[in-house]
């Protein structure tokens, strides 16, 4: 059995080898990032959705994000024709969304004021400050079409076990690493694709 496993093992390695993928090294976090990020839940990552810089398979212009939904990946688009591929969860099926916006907003460690219709369903809910218990996690971009919020956010999370799930209300969840990486890289009324 040990010698299945470790067979399986080096043909993914060997796969992913012939990829083109490289590893995106860590952003530099502030002290108080620092301290926020050691107090949400560890996950063992599955390398499958680790953050890769990668040939842009998209054909967008550099500055864009793309999320396939299907396949649980964000995508942000290099010059150079280079991307770097992020793990996300999405939100299921009755949560779902598609469609092309803007970011209008940044937010470090934001606020979470939980959608009416969230509300609706888990009673439970309330507002939360931003910090490590909060379900946004480190950063969130807000997503607008045209002048109009969306209510859909692409943002950390403190449940970082659910990457390459689709088990959210509709926004696009990332690993905190990964969505201080993405902020730090994205601009205001960057194009956001959602497919």
């Amino acid at each position: 059995m040990r010698l299945f496993s470790l067979t399986i093992l080096l043909a993914a390695v060997t796969a992913l080898a012939g990829c083109n993928f490289k590893s995106v090294p860590e952003p530099q976090v502030s002290a108080r990032d620092a301290e926020w990020l050691a107090q949400v839940p560890k996950a063992e990552e599955d390398i499958r959705y680790a953050r890769y810089l990668m040939d842009d398979e998209t054909g967008e212009t550099p500055g864009t994000i793309v999320v396939d939904t299907k396949q649980r990946f964000l995508y942000y688009v290099l010059p150079d024709r280079k991307m770097i591929r992020y793990g996300v969860t999405v939100g299921d099926e009755a949560y779902g969304w598609t469609g092309t916006s803007r970011v209008a907003r940044k937010a470090e460690w934001p606020n979470w004021n939980p959608p009416a219709e969230m509300k609706a369903r888990w009673p439970h809910v309330h507002p939360m400050q931003g910090g490590p218990a909060n379900p946004l996690g480190a950063r969130a971009l807000y997503l607008y079409e045209g002048n109009k919020d969306t209510l859909y956010r692409i943002h950390g999370t403190n449940e970082p076990e659910k990457i390459g799930l689709a088990v959210s209300s509709g926004c696009i969840r990332m690993r905190n690493i990964d969505v201080i990486d993405l902020y730090n890289r994205v601009d205001l009324n960057a194009k956001v694709i959602v497919r």
